[in-house]
């Protein structure tokens, strides 16, 4: 499943961008405690964007060529004839879902931190009690993702995803290669900031970054959506 977890965190933390947020009070670091911050909530993105990054990363021949076919209904290529896999009611995969205009939900349990999407209700599973993904992974549309506290970051790796999804909404693809690393953190009270780095060796020439930032949502409950809806976006 490509380079181990503990590589991966010293690569991520020597992109720019990437920088720690300890997360402790002067109480906490004073007395030499470590502890980790409280990410729970609704949240929301603070802007609608189609993709996670403004520049255009290097996708190898097949994948440029399979971007140039393909008609999204959203970025500068929209069309009113999208053949977006959505419209089929498939789901968005990770990390596509962070890019919807719908709330999620973080609870944080014991040995994982669990998303809880409105869109269609899906769940993401970010397990913090183990440290190696499994060897005989079936590709999904969440894959498999394992976190680990880093001060004030939640650190979470994700490899096992289904090449059927798009990565974004303007319908980057990629392969069942590919490789997520997120760092996310409270940069403060109402805001999340979601640092991630693709690495798809199949698709991509190198590896890239990207960003999502969310907003805190305070009285917001995730409400009903099912994909027969047709993409309405939630009236609040």
């Amino acid at each position: 499943m490509g380079c181990g977890l503990a590589l991966w965190a010293a690569l991520v933390l020597s992109l720019p961008g990437f920088t720690d947020a300890t997360g402790q009070s002067a109480e906490d670091a004073g007395a030499g405690r470590v502890t980790t911050p409280d990410l729970s909530g609704v949240w929301s993105a603070r802007q609608n964007t189609d993709t996670f990054n403004a520049s255009e990363p290097t996708l190898r021949a097949w994948a440029e060529a399979k971007f140039r076919t393909v008609k999204p209904g959203y970025g500068p290529h929209a069309t009113a004839l999208s053949q977006d896999p959505l419209l089929d009611c498939l789901p968005p995969g990770f990390p596509r879902i962070l890019l919807t205009p719908f709330p999620l939900q973080i609870v944080r349990l014991r040995d994982e931190v669990i998303m809880l999407f409105e869109y269609d209700h899906y769940v993401r599973h970010i397990y913090t009690d183990r440290r190696e993904h499994p060897k005989d992974l079936v590709p999904t549309w969440m894959g498999d993702s394992i976190g680990t506290w880093d001060r004030g970051t939640l650190v979470v790796d994700t490899v096992g995803l289904t090449e059927k999804s798009w990565l974004d909404q303007v319908g980057h693809p990629h392969s069942d290669a590919l490789h997520v690393v997120e760092r996310i953190k409270r940069i403060d009270h109402e805001t999340l900031e979601d640092n991630l780095l693709f690495d798809d060796p199949k698709a991509y020439a190198k590896s890239w970054t990207g960003q999502q930032t969310f907003k805190l949502r305070p009285g917001w409950h995730l409400m009903e959506y099912v994909c027969e809806d047709h993409m309405a976006e939630p009236t609040r």
